[in-house]
């Protein structure tokens, strides 16, 4: 398995130093500054990839391996094949990335938002910090500051005491943080930064597609991009839902097992992959992590290996430490390992620690929310030291 890491640029205040210090050797990245819809250029790419790998002299050696993510316009899920000038630009980019010797690209198929959090500073028993996910501040945001249309019947009677209750514990400014946070767009976001009227305009939009119709888009979508990709030899990778449920009244349909079984089902081509992300499929206790690696396995050709801790009410949770979450790290990692043993090494699994929590210099140095460099190092390097050992004994 290559140990890789998700770098969002030059700007973003953890360096390429820092990523060979931590002792990953494969970059994450993306092009960022590219708005949503617009092609890749090969230049552009070639940019990015020449900045990480043509090194200074007597620095390790970095390779930029895995596109996390190429955005999948709004007008695609909302409309499939029908949008076929934004899947044509989707393709070109594809195709740039192709021609810059880059065969793996990570994407996701969340409506108006993508992973989701109301708090990113959550303080732990350590005195570090996490990403944290409240169900109760996020009913409280929609209730009383978003206030859809049709939401009164999506919370029960003892949802809206919960969420009038934060709301006063929040208070004004606290409910305000929570609504940026959501509507803002986190770091690597594939979804449009909005303001509170776009927001619920977007979300008007999707009025009359449920999970069977955003599923067929998706369909759709993999019909038209999966032989480009076959014929390039790209593998795509469907990164899971995040949190892995229907949230603000839209579908989701990358968060299960089933999921996952019908889009392969439908679209049977081995460039037609998944993203093995714990953390997002941790959050659902239904979710039989094992299960899903072993029946996918061969399709599996990036993993994010975090782990989340589901709170008391079942639906609240928060990022862990990468060995103490809800996840079976451990023996994740055994059958990842057991799988990346059959394969050839250009075929390798790239691997990444996905977030990771805010502590020592990681509390006073600027860095993307959820993407520390001190919180990802220590969680790479428990990773590291669980492969090594499963390596050296099975």
């Amino acid at each position: 398995m290559r140990e890789g890491w998700r770098w969002f640029g030059p700007d973003a205040g953890v360096g390429l130093d820092d990523v060979r210090q931590a002792g990953a050797t494969d970059i994450v990245s993306a092009l960022h500054h590219v708005p949503i819809g617009d092609v890749w250029t090969e230049a552009e790419v070639a940019k990015r990839k020449n900045l990480i790998e043509d090194m200074p002299a007597g620095r390790t050696p970095l390779r930029w391996s895995v596109v996390e993510s190429i955005p999948i316009p709004d007008r695609v899920k909302r409309e499939g094949k029908a949008a076929k000038d934004d899947i044509d630009a989707w393709i070109a980019s594809m195709e740039a990335v192709a021609r810059c010797d880059i065969s793996t690209i990570c994407y996701n198929f969340m409506p108006v938002v993508d992973w989701t959090r109301t708090q990113i500073d959550y303080e732990t028993a350590t005195g570090s910090t996490a990403m944290r996910f409240d169900h109760r501040a996020f009913a409280a945001f929609e209730l009383f500051v978003l206030q859809r249309e049709g939401i009164e019947n999506d919370y029960s009677d003892k949802d809206k005491r919960e969420a009038a209750a934060k709301r006063e514990e929040l208070g004004d400014d606290g409910l305000a943080e929570v609504a940026r946070i959501v509507t803002s767009a986190l770091p690597g976001s594939t979804s449009d930064a909005l303001s509170l009227p776009a927001f619920r305009e977007r979300l008007k939009a999707y009025a009359g597609i449920d999970a069977a119709r955003l599923r067929q888009h998706l369909i759709e979508f993999l019909e038209a991009v999966t032989p480009a990709a076959e014929s390039l030899g790209v593998k795509l990778t469907l990164h899971p839902d995040d949190p892995p449920r229907p949230l603000l009244g839209l579908p989701r349909v990358a968060s299960t097992e089933a999921d996952y079984a019908a889009l392969f089902d439908a679209v049977p081509s081995m460039a037609n992959g998944m993203c093995f992300c714990t953390g997002s499929l941790g959050v659902r206790a239904d979710n039989n992590l094992m299960a899903i690696l072993k029946r996918f396995g061969p399709r599996i050709h990036f993993a994010h290996l975090r782990a989340t801790k589901r709170e008391e009410d079942g639906r609240s949770f928060h990022e862990a430490a990468h060995l103490d979450g809800d996840v079976d790290m451990i023996e994740v990692i055994r059958a990842l390992v057991a799988e990346d043993r059959m394969r050839a090494p250009a075929n390798s699994i790239v691997f990444r620690p996905d977030h990771g929590q805010r502590m020592l210099t990681d509390l006073t140095r600027t860095s993307a929310p959820g993407y520390p460099a001190v919180g990802r190092l220590r969680g790479l390097a428990e990773l590291r030291g669980v492969i090594r050992t499963i390596e050296r004994l099975t």
